[in-house]
């Protein structure tokens, strides 16, 4: 926790990019991140765990990056590694579905988009370009792969109408292109998928097998399933986390404590499970990696905690990060993690900060009651713990969350139920863990922070 002399001065303190976040998402907001990792960013700037997107922003992720976007119509837009995306438009209208108007273009990689409630009702106004492409919906949840000469792409659920550029369907045109030289494909033909090349008007359906946008760039272990079978529309509240699509394999490492100022932290309530837990094996020769976790940005006269670009040139992974704090993995030696039994963990060390929407103005808070549960075999795991504010102020957060294939902790994501708390980190293979958060208190006030874990 910070220092209590800081307080006066965080409260007064205003960042100069968060005042402009804040008046651009006033302005054309057209949703919210509400999980990245990897190198992520929106123009120049890295991309964080609940920052707000504009109509006109770009979206681009590196090797290592994956990126979700909840829209403000409750929709899904996520961006897989080496892809840029940009939302060209995205206003919704729901009392008056004839003035909505949103339309995505993925410039490159891989992306899958998930209709919002807005785009529901309103299938007429919707457009998802390539460079070779548009594509309309009929309620729809789908993924895309294209470069500059080729888009691939399958349906999870509902369908698609997909045309290649010529005559009156044209990239700057909006909603669907229907035409006699337009092609439809829904979730039923399983297994197929429609291909444009460009100057090819007419769609072609082929089988997706090795070429799909699922086996170019595949999804997180944690990524949404869709709905199976035919090709009804999708409801928002249908997506869930599947955790048993991660896998047991943990490739992480020892927690550095002195990072960051650490609190020290007692559990109130002794875990009412003991621990069982298969020892790890390691698989790999030299050192294990590490995670390095702290507060990448200054405060005041406070300065960042950790070198996220010296990390990052070092070959280090980020793991998590929201505005002020990151976690992140160096290169080391791969380790086995357990396949089944359970864990408990105990809050050693946190930092957080409070931000107030009206003035950006920030204060310290603290934690309370922390508590982390993992269960290997499920490749799932729970947390949650008490915010405390500096005038004694309390909020209950938890979250639910899975592990993913390389021990990522990912917790909090959209239609994951009994969550009210964005999580993401990653476990060590000495019994400890780290990963950030953020959250909204209330209507005026967000919480992000970092929290580390021991057994």
């Amino acid at each position: 926790m910070l220092p209590v002399s800081l307080l006066p001065r965080l409260r007064c303190y205003a960042l100069g990019a968060m005042l402009l976040a804040g008046a651009v998402a006033h302005a054309g907001e057209a949703g919210r991140i509400v999980f990245v990792s990897g190198a992520v960013h929106s123009g120049a700037r890295p991309v964080a765990m609940g920052d707000a997107i504009a109509e006109g922003d770009e979206l681009a992720t590196g090797k290592d990056g994956y990126v979700y976007l909840k829209t403000s119509d409750d929709g899904l837009l996520i961006l897989r590694p080496s892809s840029r995306a940009r939302i060209a438009a995205y206003h919704v209208d729901l009392q008056n579905p004839a003035n909505t108007r949103v339309k995505l273009e993925l410039l490159s990689g891989v992306a899958r988009s998930v209709s919002g409630n807005g785009v529901k009702q309103a299938r007429q106004n919707f457009r998802f370009n390539t460079p070779v492409a548009a594509i309309g919906v009929r309620g729809t949840d789908f993924t895309v792969f294209t470069d500059q000469e080729t888009s691939n792409v399958t349906v999870l659920s509902g369908a698609i109408v997909v045309s290649g550029f010529s005559g009156a369907c044209l990239p700057a045109g909006g909603g669907p292109c229907e035409h006699a030289a337009s092609r439809e494909l829904s979730a039923g033909q399983v297994g197929q998928m429609l291909q444009v090349k460009r100057g090819q008007p007419v769609p072609q359906l082929l089988s997706g097998s090795g070429i799909a946008p699922d086996s170019v760039v595949p999804p997180r272990g944690d990524e949404p399933p869709g709905k199976s079978g035919g090709s009804a529309s999708l409801a928002p509240g249908e997506l869930i986390l599947d955790p048993q699509k991660a896998s047991a394999l943990l490739k992480d490492g020892v927690l550095n404590k002195t990072d960051l100022p650490v609190t020290p932290q007692q559990p109130t309530v002794a875990p009412a499970d003991p621990v069982q837990v298969v020892p790890s094996t390691p698989v790999a020769s030299g050192p294990a990696s590490e995670l390095k976790w702290g507060r990448w940005t200054a405060v005041v006269n406070q300065p960042a905690t950790i070198d996220n670009a010296k990390l990052v040139s070092e070959n280090a992974v980020r793991m998590g990060q929201n505005s002020y704090y990151s976690v992140l993995r160096t290169k080391g030696a791969d380790w086995e993690a357990p396949v089944r039994g359970s864990a408990s963990f105990v809050l050693r060390g946190s930092e957080v900060l409070l931000t107030t929407d009206s003035n950006q103005s920030l204060s310290a808070a603290k934690l309370e009651n922390g508590t982390l549960q993992v269960d290997f075999g499920k490749a799932s795991f729970t947390t949650g713990f008490d915010v405390v504010t500096s005038s004694s102020e309390r909020f209950s957060l938890q979250s639910v969350g899975v592990v993913g294939r390389d021990g990522a902790l990912s917790g909090g994501l959209p239609y994951i139920t009994k969550s009210n708390m964005g999580v993401s980190g990653a476990l060590g293979p000495e019994n400890n863990a780290a990963y950030v958060f953020s959250s909204r208190l209330d209507q005026r006030r967000v919480v992000d922070g970092v929290t580390y874990w021991t057994k």
